[in-house]
């Protein structure tokens, strides 16, 4: 007869299972769909001119502005919610590859929001070139 599992080593366990695994791997998952996210923004940049006219923000660059910011904010707060759990009482907090890689992925993804949120007040900007066209020369001609 085996003795029933301790609160120790049922922590243990679920500490290395495999949604905590998936979970570790979802925090690289999230900002690389970020990333991805804002270079889809800045590729659809060429689409606010068109025969020198200005037409505004196209609606995918308003999604990338906005989708961006909010998978970094859901990659830094999985791994916040993830550090939380680790350093739980009876834990062992990850180690490994999976743990840094989480950990670097949320550092990138805390320095993706910060270029996201200038990306997504250009969005809301106003029209760099005054509203007449792709020289902005209404200012000297009148």
């Amino acid at each position: 007869m085996t003795p029933p599992p301790t609160p120790a080593t049922t922590d243990q366990a679920t500490a290395s299972s495999p949604a905590r695994r998936r979970t570790d791997l979802l925090v690289p998952v999230l900002t690389i769909a970020s990333f991805g996210l804002l270079a889809a923004h800045f590729s659809f940049s060429s689409d606010t001119f068109q025969h020198c006219k200005y037409l505004g923000p196209s609606t995918r660059m308003y999604i990338t502005a906005w989708a961006g910011p909010l998978c970094s904010v859901a990659a830094v707060a999985l791994y916040a919610g993830l550090l939380r759990r680790a350093h739980s009482p009876g834990l062992v907090p990850g180690r490994g590859g999976r743990a840094w890689l989480a950990t670097i992925s949320a550092t990138l993804a805390l320095f993706l929001l910060f270029v996201q949120l200038l990306a997504l007040y250009w969005v809301y900007a106003p029209d760099p070139a005054g509203g007449y066209g792709c020289s902005g020369l209404h200012l000297l001609a009148p």
